[in-house]
């Protein structure tokens, strides 16, 4: 199994390890710590040496941060984890609900007579000390430059990740790595910069055309670059990692160890391009007047994905598909009450590792029965495994990584007889989904301004959710990619080639949640009759093909043109899923698609 269901963090460790560190905090004469969730690349997940949120407090969700001062302990979450950290955190801890209550706000309350908040100078962004340090002006709370207290005081530390990187092959990445090497550098010139530096693993991978194995279920590989307008790369990664790929990365890759990194930047001339949201503070102290915030020179050419990874994400999709309907046929053949939610992930992993291109799921498993299906991020665990009782529902959110495509699929299943309010719920949730689907709009068009589509049906209910509409997905890289995002606070216009998901959900705590999710890719949109010829328009293309559960509609509540998407919809998917299924899985599709 690539999926564990062992514990691997406990409420009552959270004790006495923040004791532990307040001794620390006070033999350093500070006044608290921050321990974000992040590692010095700044990515959204990390490596087992790098989870200190999760050691320090029990909170494993993927976004987040603790300030432990010497009598109170904030853990900061966001809409997606209020209901999670709830069951996670001992009562030693605060939860802060966060962006709601910022950092600097946090601090003012707690220290009003001032104080000295020590932090990682490598484990946070550039930009988010800068604003915090703006926002504290006046108020006397400083925050201070210090060794990693967190791992002073955790024993049995797990080691770096030293994985082997392997290539990956040009008929899935569509353009070789030189190439894009030299296309990028050319926009480091332009933006006159000497250099840019990369700190991402996945722009690293994207940019070498390499993949890795640092962190369960992304395949990538810790390091940093340094692309130089000239057209060179100095790749910062243990030799050890490399030793495959040597041939591979050519001559305009020179290797180095990771420890040089920092000496390297400080010998740079001229302009530095680097991403201030995610650079470490540490190396822009050493840039100073240098740091020009231009941002990631990867981040949207990777973003906007080529023929090639296009084609690959949409076959991996199709595969992908068999898996799920596989499940899904098991799954309905069972009673209500015998099923448990690792068994039911047990059996979707089984189904997916049919497919030879399998490297790994894209992250743990949702599956999440009744209750806990409005635990956004559940994880079920051999102590939270429940069984599939009649009337739940049952949120199923997984994902494969293939060599030619990322996947990323949610499907809500009835489990017996579901009551009228959860099918009301359920239909606005669709509505939103199809509403989204069925989109077209204007080039130059950010997340944050259609997102609301997805919502509005749920809104006229007076209902919502905490999580955003939509992410972006990698080609064989993190299933959360960015800078593309349906979201609120998604500024980055919409491009052909980008790949998001579309998942609204709604979430009623300690009864039930609901999440349907496709993965959908941007295209130019075609001219229509009577349409403005010089107003350019984009749509989606569908990738994700698995039917959508019918038990669940109340089908007075679509309009004629969401029940016509919805039947054009289950149309494709018998046409594209049924010849890859067997017989029996052949005859719950004829059913589960059957036009309503």
């Amino acid at each position: 199994m690539f999926q564990s269901f062992k514990v691997t963090a406990r409420p009552e460790q959270g004790p006495p390890r923040l004791a532990a560190l307040r001794a620390e905090i006070k033999r350093e004469r500070l006044d608290g710590f921050l321990i974000p969730r992040a590692d010095a690349h700044q990515g959204e997940y990390v490596a087992p040496r790098d989870e200190r949120l999760a050691w320090l407090t029990g909170f494993t969700g993927s976004a987040g941060f603790c300030v432990a001062l010497g009598d109170v302990a904030g853990v900061f979450i966001d809409g997606r984890y209020r209901t999670q950290v709830k069951a996670q955190v001992a009562d030693v801890y605060t939860p802060v609900p966060w962006p709601d209550v910022s950092l600097s706000a946090w601090l003012k309350e707690q220290l009003p007579q001032g104080g000295k908040i020590g932090f990682d100078p490598w484990l946070h962004a550039a930009g988010q000390i800068s604003t915090a340090e703006k926002e504290l002006e006046g108020s006397g709370i400083e925050l201070v430059r210090s060794d990693n207290l967190v791992d002073r005081v955790w024993e049995n530390q797990p080691a770096p990740p030293m994985n082997p990187v392997k290539a990956h092959p040009l008929e899935f990445a569509g353009e070789a790595a030189r190439d894009k090497i030299t296309r990028l550098a050319s926009g480091v010139q332009d933006a006159g910069c000497t250099a840019a530096l990369i700190t991402l693993p996945d722009s690293i991978m994207w940019l070498l055309n390499i993949r890795g194995s640092d962190i369960a279920y992304n395949p990538v590989a810790h390091g940093f670059a340094i692309l130089h307008a000239a057209g060179q790369v100095d790749l910062f990664m243990a030799a050890q990692k490399l030793v495959e790929v040597r041939d591979h990365l050519g001559d305009e890759v020179s290797i180095h160890d990771p420890v040089d990194f920092l000496d390297a930047v400080q010998k740079l001339d001229g302009r530095v391009q680097v991403d201030a949201g995610t650079v470490p503070q540490i190396v822009a102290d050493v840039l100073g007047d240098k740091m020009v915030d231009g941002g990631d020179p990867c981040a949207l050419p990777k973003a906007c994905k080529d023929p090639a990874e296009i084609a690959g994400s949409a076959e991996a999709h199709l595969r992908d598909a068999v898996a799920v309907v596989e499940t899904l046929c098991w799954l309905d053949a069972q009673q209500p009450g015998s099923v448990t939610e690792t068994q039911v992930v047990t059996r979707l992993e089984h189904n997916r590792r049919k497919d030879n291109a399998l490297q790994d799921i894209s992250f743990d498993t949702i599956s999440g029965t009744g209750p806990n299906g409005a635990i956004m991020h559940y994880r079920v665990t051999e102590e939270t495994d429940s069984q599939l009782q009649n009337g739940h529902l049952l949120v199923l959110d997984s994902g494969g990584q293939y060599l030619d495509g990322t996947t990323d699929i949610t499907r809500t299943i009835a489990i017996g007889e579901v009551g009228d309010d959860e099918k009301a719920c359920f239909t606005r949730v669709l509505k939103g989904m199809i509403g989204l689907s069925m989109m077209r709009w204007p080039v130059g068009l950010a997340g944050r301004d259609i997102e609301c589509i997805a919502r509005a049906p749920l809104w006229l209910a007076g209902q919502d959710f905490n999580h955003g509409v939509g992410h972006g997905v990698g080609a064989y890289l993190s299933v959360h990619e960015g800078p593309q995002r349906l979201s609120r606070v998604s500024h980055v216009p919409l491009k052909p080639g980008m790949i998001l998901s579309n998942e609204p959900g709604y979430y009623r705590e300690g009864a039930f949640g609901i999440r349907i999710e496709n993965l959908v890719v941007v295209e130019d949109a075609p001219a229509l009759p009577g349409g403005d010829d010089e107003r350019a328009m984009l749509n989606w293309r569908t990738l994700t093909y698995v039917p959508i559960d019918r038990r669940l509609i109340l089908v007075d509540m679509l309009t004629a043109a969401e029940r016509s998407w919805l039947n054009a919809y289950h149309h494709d998917v018998a046409e594209k899923i049924r010849p890859r299924l067997g017989p029996d899985a052949q005859l719950w599709l004829d059913a589960a698609t059957a036009p309503v």
